[in-house]
C-alpha cells in the first residue's frame, strides 16, 4: 500500500507482515487474475499516472487496473477525497459491487465456496 495507508491498515488491526510495499507488488498486477478493491478511490486511480491536469497526477497508486478482473466494493458512486472521478470504475475489466464491505465480502466468500472450494 502507499505509505499513508499503512497507518490506516495498522489501526484496523492488519498485521504488518501481510502488507506489501507498493514498489514490491505493483508489477504483479499485470499477471493477477483478480484484484479486490475495498472502498478505495484515489489510491487505485490510473488518472494519477496519465492525466497531467488532474490534481492527483503524480500520486503513487496501486496498479489494480492492470489485473485481469477487478472487483471494487463501495457504498456508492461518490468520488474520493480528491474529488476526482476514477476511470478504473468504468473499465471493461472492473465490476462495481455496492454495499457494506463486510456483508458483500461474506457473500463473495459464500459464492466462491459454493463453487466447490473449501
Amino acid at each position: 500500500m502507499p505509505g499513508h495507508m499503512n497507518v490506516l491498515l495498522a489501526e484496523a488491526g492488519v498485521p504488518y507482515d501481510m502488507i506489501y510495499d507498493m514498489d514490491d507488488i505493483n508489477d504483479s498486477f499485470a499477471t493477477t487474475d483478480v484484484a479486490l478493491v475495498i472502498g478505495a478511490n484515489d489510491v487505485v486511480n490510473p488518472e494519477a499516472l496519465t492525466d497531467k491536469s488532474s490534481p492527483i497526477y503524480g500520486m503513487p497508486i496501486l496498479n489494480a487496473y492492470k489485473a485481469h478482473q477487478v472487483f471494487v466494493i463501495k457504498r456508492g458512486t461518490g468520488v474520493g477525497y480528491s474529488g476526482v472521478q476514477n476511470p478504473l470504475f468504468f473499465q471493461k475489466n472492473c465490476t462495481m459491487v455496492f454495499g457494506d464491505a463486510q456483508a458483500v465480502l461474506s457473500k463473495m466468500v459464500e459464492a466462491v465456496k459454493s463453487l466447490g472450494g473449501s
